[in-house]
């Protein structure tokens, strides 16, 4: 029953649609169309123009997916600068990664948040990592 159907809307039904369309011989003669006549076009340009624009979009540049322009949307927001002094003596571990994404839950200690913010925004920002020399 689909089937027939289909058939039947490409082998009677979309001839008999394209041969009652007013193309005119000429460039010049869509100038002198109708409205009425524009109107029975504009189905089929619409067409012609999604079928375009499929056939050039994958050669068109990527946009990336850039959520928003600020980088630090939540932290410290109340201060006109954010400033976080850690003396290196006071470093517990040898090594220490700082955020520097402004993602991460645990700021400004890295929690790995800058991953996610680079596969969203194409960015490729990382920690800061401090090193205690160990003699």
């Amino acid at each position: 029953m689909v089937l027939e159907t289909i058939s039947r809307i490409i082998k009677v039904q979309l001839p008999a649609y394209l041969k009652r369309l007013p193309l005119p011989e000429t460039i010049g003669g869509f100038a002198r169309l109708t409205v009425s006549e524009w109107l029975r076009l504009l189905p089929l340009l619409g067409i012609l123009a999604l079928l375009g624009y499929l056939t050039i979009r994958p050669f068109l540049p990527k946009k990336k997916k850039q959520r928003d322009s600020l980088i630090n949307l939540k932290i410290q927001k109340e201060n006109p600068k954010v400033v976080n002094e850690i003396d290196i003596e006071d470093l517990n571990s040898a090594n220490v990664c700082y955020c520097r994404c402004w993602r991460s839950k645990t700021f400004p200690v890295c929690d790995k948040s800058h991953i996610k913010h680079n596969e969203l925004t194409g960015d490729n920002v990382g920690p800061l990592i401090l090193k205690k020399k160990i003699l």
